[in-house]
């Protein structure tokens, strides 16, 4: 910057000089133009005297004249051109750094302009309902404290009881609108066994979850630890990006567990990530703490650089909780209304028990038929009499 300074003032002072000279060379020029045209009249007043021509070859004769004095104005006022462009570029080709051409107009404006410019407030207003139903079992409520715990920007509300309407959609759209959220997460338990997790917006889309294989954090005591509230960076594998229904859903899980930025509760840091992987039909959830270790002494630090080009080593600890989501449906309003995507491969927990006990019926009667064929088979086999049974009577 300083040198593009020193070559702006350089290219000024050289202009300034340039323009005294062209002036003093102008001057210089009219003097000299003065005294050809009196020694041009005196020279035609002489010819007039000598000859007796006719007007019209004096006209011809100033004219010629007048020709000349414009032909060599003109040719000192492009070497003076010459002159002023040879010291520009010289003054030019002496800043190295950063060549200026140019008249002052065209000089660009020098000040660096950031690509984005923070004011520092909070602006992306995004809440998260965090919410269950009623007769919600331990292990759950103990998940749904672990999901507040890892969404800063939640709202917390009491447990939904909608009594014997059955209208939880309308419900927590409601309470939604009330708490000003733009996002909903609902967990529903049914029959104190069965756990679904809702998805979605107040004005749709939403999703419909059944929640297998879950962990939570106390469960699982992990190594693992990280900054509460700190934003996470959200991972996807490539079927997010190739299926339908999982880019619908990718925004979705976007909204609900991506922090936003300036967020009063959130803390200006990432050292975890939330990973969404989709493997036989469904989706895992994992959380993991960025963990950097550094080297305890010089070999472990050289040995580290050497294999992998810095000296921390950097790696992932899981934390919790865990779950997989089976997808069910996705629907196009607020917990209902038309269906986006079903799940054809999805069986509702309540036939898979249905067949258990079918199987557990069909053991029993396996075991009955199993003594039936006993018996028949002990009263058809008939021994043959021994002749030699009532030797020692």
């Amino acid at each position: 910057m300083y040198g593009t300074y020193v070559g702006i003032i350089k290219v000024k002072m050289a202009k300034r000089k340039s323009r005294s000279k062209s002036s003093k060379k102008d001057e210089e020029t009219n003097e000299d133009d003065t005294v050809m045209k009196e020694s041009s009249t005196e020279r035609i007043a002489l010819a007039d005297d000598d000859s007796d021509s006719s007007d019209n070859d004096d006209g011809n004769g100033n004219e010629k004249f007048e020709i000349v004095d414009d032909d060599i104005s003109s040719g000192e006022e492009a070497a003076d051109d010459e002159n002023d462009e040879m010291e520009e570029d010289n003054i030019a080709s002496a800043d190295t750094k950063e060549p200026v051409s140019g008249t002052e107009e065209e000089i660009p404006n020098l000040t660096e302009v950031p690509s984005f410019q923070s004011d520092g407030r909070y602006h992306n207003k995004q809440r998260c309902l965090v919410l269950c139903s009623r007769g919600v079992t331990a292990r759950y409520r103990h998940l749904l404290e672990d999901l507040r715990t890892i969404i800063p920007h939640h709202k917390k509300e009491s447990k939904l009881d909608v009594g014997r309407s059955g209208n939880t959609g309308k419900a927590v759209a409601e309470i939604a609108e009330i708490k000003g959220c733009n996002s909903v997460l609902f967990l529903e338990c049914r029959k104190r066994q069965d756990c679904y997790m809702w998805v979605g917006r107040p004005q749709g889309p939403s999703a419909k979850f059944h929640l297998n294989n879950v962990h939570t954090m106390d469960e699982l005591r992990m190594t693992g630890n990280c900054m509460k509230g700190s934003r996470p960076i959200l991972t996807f594998d490539s079927s997010f990006n190739k299926i339908s229904h999982l880019k619908l859903l990718k925004c979705l899980f976007i909204d609900v567990f991506g922090t936003p930025r300036g967020h009063p509760k959130s803390k200006p840091f990432t050292d975890r990530i939330m990973g969404f992987y989709y493997a036989d039909g469904m989706i895992w959830v994992r959380n993991y703490q960025i963990l950097q270790q550094q080297a305890t002494n010089a070999k472990e630090a050289h040995l580290e650089k050497k294999h992998h080009g810095v000296t921390e080593n950097t790696s992932l600890v899981e934390i919790g909780p865990r779950f997989v989501l089976n997808t069910i449906r996705i629907f196009r309003g607020s917990f209902g209304g038309q269906s986006i995507y079903q799940n054809p491969e999805f069986v509702s927990p309540n036939e898979i028990r249905s067949m258990n006990q079918r199987n557990k019926g069909n053991v029993y009667e396996d075991r009955k038929n199993a003594q039936k064929r006993r018996k028949q088979r002990h009263d058809e086999v008939v021994l043959p009499l021994d002749p030699l049974a009532h030797v020692f009577n």
